[in-house]
């Protein structure tokens, strides 16, 4: 077994450039019905996790924020309050298997660069079902 057999990949994924605005990413957010996803850059690294949280708690702190003005702000000036680790494509699986038990998905990354995610949920179906079987 290997990273990549259980790789949700990125053209499948909900994600959002850090160079999007708050109200963008809310839309993403509730597009996907996630309360979560990954943050990439311009050149498509990933560089973080964004979740409806870090979007609440920028709209609590920041003086004059509404739903109205949202446009205002891009996502890479939101603090994320939770660091999620990412994976390399050829890493352990060993590696992959610690932080899934942490963290409802795992990005992943070639070289840097955003490839995909694996999610929890489908690890936990796929032990299930070999461990049943």
């Amino acid at each position: 077994m290997e990273i990549s057999d259980f790789l949700f990949p990125k053209d499948k994924v909900a994600y959002v450039h850090s160079t999007a605005n708050m109200q963008e990413a809310m839309e993403m957010l509730e597009k996907s019905q996630y309360t979560a996803i990954p943050v990439i850059d311009e050149k498509g690294k990933y560089v973080g996790t964004l979740s409806e949280g870090d979007l609440l708690w920028k709209m609590k702190n920041t003086s004059g924020l509404s739903f109205h003005n949202l446009s205002i702000v891009q996502v890479h000036e939101i603090k994320r309050r939770i660091k999620n680790e990412c994976v390399a494509i050829q890493a352990n699986l060993e590696d992959m298997l610690e932080l899934a038990a942490d963290q409802n998905f795992v990005p992943v990354v070639d070289d840097q660069i955003f490839v995909g995610i694996i999610r929890r949920k489908d690890i936990i179906e796929y032990y299930t079902s070999n461990i049943t079987d």
